[in-house]
């Protein structure tokens, strides 16, 4: 009974990551498209891309953060080689990925903090 409920949970679990990153696309690509259009106006900006790829990232991240959390359930199920190299696999992808989106959410408050200076001058 507990394998099964362990299984489901594992399940459940799967499917929240990917609402989470399938929610996190139809929200980046409808920013794409927002600042795509502001091309029209002249308002499109660099800027926006990259605040875009933070925020997307971010969905992705905690996507892959519930995705560990059942691959990590199904893992203690079912300790295979395969679940295992999963599993690793996921966590180093994570890594990677939160790795670069920390470095360019500090680019982009250096960034802000350098254009703010400006503006005060």
């Amino acid at each position: 009974m507990l394998l099964t409920f362990l299984n489901l949970l594992a399940t459940i679990i799967s499917i929240i990551s990917l609402l989470i990153v399938t929610y996190g696309v139809l929200i980046g690509f409808i920013a794409f498209l927002r600042n795509e259009f502001k091309r029209f106006d002249g308002t499109y900006t660099t800027n926006n891309i990259r605040q875009l790829r933070v925020n997307f990232g971010s969905y992705l991240l905690l996507g892959l953060e519930f995705l560990i959390a059942s691959d990590i359930l199904k893992t203690v199920l079912d300790p295979a080689l395969d679940e295992l190299a999963i599993l690793g696999g996921v966590v180093v992808v994570r890594t990677v990925l939160s790795v670069f989106l920390n470095k360019e959410i500090r680019e982009l408050a250096e960034d802000k903090d350098a254009s703010g200076e400006e503006k005060a001058a």
